[in-house]
């Protein structure tokens, strides 16, 4: 049933999400299990496309915790309803998995120096932290991120 609503939000039909949400809950679910999926949803489905999303699912997650059931049940519905409706983006799903292939693919590359913290007049007569700007990072190939 979690499953179908969570194919359901990631399908954009949120008419199904609230069915099957409101199965799940009918079963007596604990209500936090369901809100603990929305906030990975938010993450892992939304992500980037409307980062505003992973706050409403927190945010439910805590009105879950303190309003409890019967009266948490708008704020799931609520949240659920803007999960479905919700643009969804899987860069940062996808970056994620990236970046832990090529951390475990290459897990010994040493740290640019210029990535390096520069704390001793030695480390910085070594290069340390020289040339670093702002938007340097880890690029063996290409970025993770578009």
């Amino acid at each position: 049933m979690i499953s179908a609503f969570i194919k359901s939000m990631r399908g954009s039909d949120a008419s199904a999400a609230l069915y099957y949400l409101a199965r799940i809950l009918q079963t007596g679910e604990d209500p936090k299990f369901i809100a603990r999926r929305m906030i990975i949803f938010a993450s892992e489905d939304v992500g980037l496309a409307a980062s505003a999303a992973l706050n409403l699912a927190v945010a439910t997650f805590q009105a879950v915790e303190r309003i409890g059931m019967p009266e948490c049940q708008y704020n799931l519905f609520h949240c659920a309803t803007v999960l479905a409706k919700t643009k969804k983006s899987r860069a940062v799903a996808d970056a994620m998995v990236g970046a832990q292939v090529a951390a475990r693919d290459y897990p010994d590359l040493p740290v640019p120096l210029h990535l390096r913290n520069a704390p001793t007049k030695l480390m910085k007569e070594l290069g340390y932290l020289e040339g670093y700007k702002w938007q340097a990072g880890f690029k063996p190939g290409k970025g993770f991120l578009p």
